[in-house]
């Protein structure tokens, strides 16, 4: 899901008004003989190698966003693509000790914790029993193994890539920026090596160059955004040690398969009424929303489909593509797309997300070895249905 609102982070003061409740008993000491412990911490760092929390939005809020007080191991967690009263009702009977809600259930900022809302009493509730609450949400967008892949899966065979690919979460060498420049006096060399090396966060490396037919030594470093400003107050200074200085940024590298959206080319392509029940039959629908672009008809060829779970709107906007496949979108963005003859099949928004946790069920069940319990949610539904 993509959002145009930028959320605080959750300031939550001392105020918690704590009503009289069944607390179920710490089952900390209760596990099931097929399954062993997890710590809290070993756990969120095994979530985040399996999709690293890098990979969210930068207005999103994900992560661990409830914790008991430590030490807290984890016997059973319970899936969600949303944490609603009911569904948090359901992982306490079942005995959760960590949810796992793909939307944030914590999002705006809460100046209280109280029993008024019904966020607010996710929160009592879960700290009450000791639960555990994280939310990947948009990290699980951009992972290859995600939510918008799962999605692409109802296509038939296709090749896809991302339709904003995301940034490595490190630079691929040392520092942020390069400097280089030549140096055309030997006896200099040592000098001016041996100050940058003195500056934290640079690594520097020499060899040989010619220019205009002079021997000359070329230096090139590595350095930080603050190493930098130090590096170019040091040449500055020394102008006569040095010449043709250039100064790079260096930027992350895009990852190839990990982004927002998915752009998929069909190895066949096949009629809009085809792809209607493909999708239909992998979402598990019985109605989708259909706008026909400009000039298309429901026998109209589809070759390429760019989508994005959840609301597409800003994710989708500009990609060249027979159809879009997504959860919601404005009003005035399908007129746009539909103007430039591109279909657009609206599933509702959660509708096209759901489905995605039987397969992360599976996939954390491998990658945590089975190591603790694995449970969905039975009672988790879109709140939206066709009458």
């Amino acid at each position: 899901m993509r959002c145009s609102v930028l959320p605080d982070f959750c300031m939550l003061s001392s105020r918690v008004r704590l009503v009289p409740t069944t607390v179920r008993l710490v089952h900390s000491l209760i596990h099931s003989p097929s399954h062993s412990f997890m710590d809290l911490k070993t756990l969120l760092s095994s979530l985040n190698d399996f999709a690293s929390l890098s990979f969210a939005e930068s207005w999103d809020n994900v992560g661990l966003l409830v914790e008991p007080s430590p030490p807290h191991t984890v016997n059973t967690l319970f899936l969600t693509n949303d944490l609603t009263e009911e569904v948090m009702e359901e992982a306490l009977q079942k005995k959760a000790d960590f949810i796992l809600s793909y939307h944030p259930p914590i999002f705006q900022p809460m100046k209280r914790v109280t029993w008024n809302t019904w966020k607010e009493r996710l929160v009592v509730r879960a700290l009450e029993n000791r639960v555990a609450v994280y939310s990947p949400h948009t990290a699980y967008d951009a992972a290859p193994q995600g939510v918008n892949s799962w999605l692409a899966k109802g296509l038939g065979i296709c090749t896809s890539r991302p339709i904003h690919p995301s940034r490595a979460p490190n630079h691929p060498g040392e520092g942020t920026h390069r400097v280089e420049f030549n140096i055309s006096r030997t006896q200099d060399v040592d000098k001016v090596i041996s100050t940058v090396q003195g500056i934290s966060d640079v690594s520097v490396t020499s060899f040989s160059a010619r220019t205009n037919g002079e021997e000359q030594t070329r230096i090139s470093l590595n350095c930080s955004q603050q190493a930098l400003m130090q590096v170019v107050a040091f040449l500055s200074q020394n102008r006569q040690l040095y010449q043709k200085t250039e100064i790079l940024s260096l930027e992350k590298p895009l990852l190839l398969h990990t982004g927002m959206g998915r752009l998929c080319t069909l190895d066949e392509s096949v009629s809009l009424a085809t792809m209607i029940e493909r999708i239909k039959r992998h979402l598990k629908l019985s109605h989708v929303r259909l706008a026909l672009g400009v000039g298309r008809t429901l026998e109209s060829p589809v070759k390429v489909v760019a989508l994005c779970a959840g609301s597409g709107s800003g994710v989708l906007q500009g990609a060249e593509a027979d159809l879009y496949l997504t959860g919601e979108m404005s009003h005035h963005n399908v007129l746009d797309a539909a103007s430039q003859g591109i279909n657009v099949i609206l599933c509702e928004h959660s509708n096209t997300e759901r489905g995605f946790l039987s397969d992360l069920r599976d996939m954390l069940s491998a990658h945590l070895e089975n190591k603790i319990n694995i449970i969905r949610s039975e009672t988790d539904r879109d709140p939206l249905q066709v009458v």
